[in-house]
């Protein structure tokens, strides 16, 4: 089968995404957005909004190869050669306003009320959360825009995702030098007040909270371990109500044990925060599992940056073309995202975690090339649909591993051990220990955000550090093993402290990552 449009408009298609991103959604926002042709070219600006969808689609390949497998199936029709160069002029013509207005478009949540995995009670959940491991091409331009980070430029990614099913309800991105709360802010207008929004602990200052709670949504997250939180009352399941800055909340202290299946066992403590505060309708212990659905932000951005990018750098050397691209391979996420849904729920009781995101893909590929448009049946992509339904996933497995840093380009690439098996493995019980407030609260009457604490100086770091090579001043330490008997110290902080120490004379470097004392050192050289 061939695309429907003739002549100069053929290569105008996704295959059978294309049921999802009509011609006509194309040409009103391209008319909308000043991207439209003012003369009919041999390669109308409608061609152009698919050829650059089709090139994210196909990331490891240059434009002219991307253009072939645009046109691959429509060789018995007239269709123009154009250069790389063609192309690329096209892509400056279309612009970024138009992507952006078809992402926002395409963007929002995906699930019925019925959908399993996608609600706590009368709530959507949904989470916050962000991704700077992006990497963009070491252009000049590029490295004003965004900065160099682990030798690359780099582009930070906050989205806000419907975690049930994994699609974006909204993004934005920019700079790694703007923190996540910031970009996070941009984002609280798409909030309506039957979302529960999940988040890690990264966003929990005081302001960002009470900017939430105003949208009307819940809020259910990670508390860091230094906040300091008055106890008001206790509750009968563990928990106890609380206030940070202005917003009444109610604090959920656990401690989770997991039991691998090669024997082994750890425990992690957690502190969670939660506008619920009704103990009857939300026990601690319900919301202590409910947190773990989080980590389905995990799941989509491995989705987006591995399996759809491919792992790559983007192509654009300059940042418009960087912004237009990321705008562009969003749409094509929330596209795949789209018929991953419409296709499970054509089978009632089917978890969208079920649909494997690769198969999707891949069947989008095929697909394309063979310009094969929907032809009704299981969704508005029926092959895509149908390939979904026939390789479910099974139902997902309780794992765990130590999370690693894998990027090359990254220094220090170590964590502190905390006791989490190196690879990934079965998880054949998990219990979780609500832990009740201390008896005698020490806790001040009002609550204190940890940012405006006075951090501990170098200085105490470094005394530390030294003190404690003083205590084996023969011996030489490599800079795991200080961290190790330190305790609080993560291999990553250690490796700078240690490197500025050497540096300054303070200690001497024998060997990689391996130090000791200068004996002539006295208390009054330490910086």
């Amino acid at each position: 089968m061939i695309a429907s449009s003739r002549g100069r408009y053929a290569p105008a298609h996704l295959g059978e995404l294309g049921a999802l991103l009509p011609p006509e959604l194309v040409d009103a926002v391209l008319e909308e957005h000043g991207g439209r042709h003012s003369r009919l070219r041999d390669l109308p600006s409608r061609c152009g909004v698919y050829f650059v969808l089709t090139m994210c689609l196909f990331p490891e390949v240059g434009y002219r190869l991307v253009w072939r497998k645009l046109t691959a199936a429509l060789g018995s029709l007239p269709m123009v050669d154009p250069t790389a160069k063609a192309l690329r002029d096209l892509r400056r013509r279309i612009g970024v306003a138009p992507m952006r207005a078809l992402y926002e478009t395409v963007a929002g949540p995906l699930a019925q009320p019925s959908t399993p995995g996608v609600r706590h009670g009368r709530y959507r959940t949904v989470s916050f959360d962000g991704c700077s491991a992006i990497r963009l091409p070491d252009s000049g331009a590029n490295r004003a825009a965004f900065g160099r980070h682990g030798g690359w430029p780099m582009l930070r990614l906050m989205t806000l995702v419907e975690t049930g099913t994994r699609a974006l309800i909204g993004s934005c991105f920019g700079p790694p030098s703007e923190g996540e709360a910031a970009y996070a802010r941009r984002l609280l207008h798409l909030l309506t007040p039957d979302m529960l929004v999940l988040w890690d602990k990264g966003f929990d200052g005081n302001d960002f909270l009470a900017e939430t709670c105003a949208t009307g949504a819940k809020v259910l997250g990670r508390l860091k371990s230094n906040r300091i939180t008055p106890v008001l009352a206790r509750l009968d399941d563990g928990s106890y109500l609380s206030r940070l800055g202005t917003v009444a909340v109610r604090v959920i202290e656990a401690r989770i044990t997991v039991t691998c299946a090669d024997k082994t066992t750890f425990t992690g403590s957690y502190r969670l925060i939660t506008t619920l505060t009704d103990p009857r309708h939300h026990p601690a212990s319900t919301l202590v599992s409910l947190y773990h659905e989080r980590w389905e932000h995990e799941s989509a951005y491995y989705a987006l940056r591995h399996t759809l990018m491919n792992s790559r750098v983007l192509r654009s050397k300059d940042p418009t073309g960087v912004e237009q691209e990321m705008w562009a391979t969003l749409t094509l996420y929330q596209l795949l995202r789209t018929a991953m849904v419409d296709a499970v729920e054509t089978r009632p009781g089917t978890d969208p975690d079920r649909a494997a995101f690769t198969v999707a893909l891949q069947t989008a590929r095929d697909q394309l090339i063979l310009a094969a448009p929907a032809t009704g049946g299981l969704g508005r992509a029926c092959e895509i649909g149908r390939r979904i339904l026939d390789a479910l996933l099974p139902a997902r497995r309780p794992r765990i591993s130590t999370r690693k840093v894998k990027s090359t380009t990254v220094r220090y690439a170590e964590r502190l051990n905390d006791g989490r098996p190196d690879r990934s493995t079965t998880v054949t019980r998990l219990t979780a220990e609500i832990l009740p407030p201390p008896e005698h609260s020490e806790y001040p009457e009002t609550t204190t955000d940890e940012r405006t604490l006075p951090r501990a100086s170098p200085q105490r770091r470094s005394e530390k550090i030294i003190s404690f090579l003083r205590s084996e001043p023969d011996r030489t330490w490599s800079a795991k093993e200080l961290s190790r008997r330190l305790g609080d110290i993560t291999v990553q902080s250690i490796y700078r402290q240690l490197s500025r120490l050497a540096d300054r004379g303070l200690i001497i470097k024998t060997g990689p990552a391996a130090y000791t004392l200068p004996t002539s050192l006295t208390a009054a050289e330490i910086p």
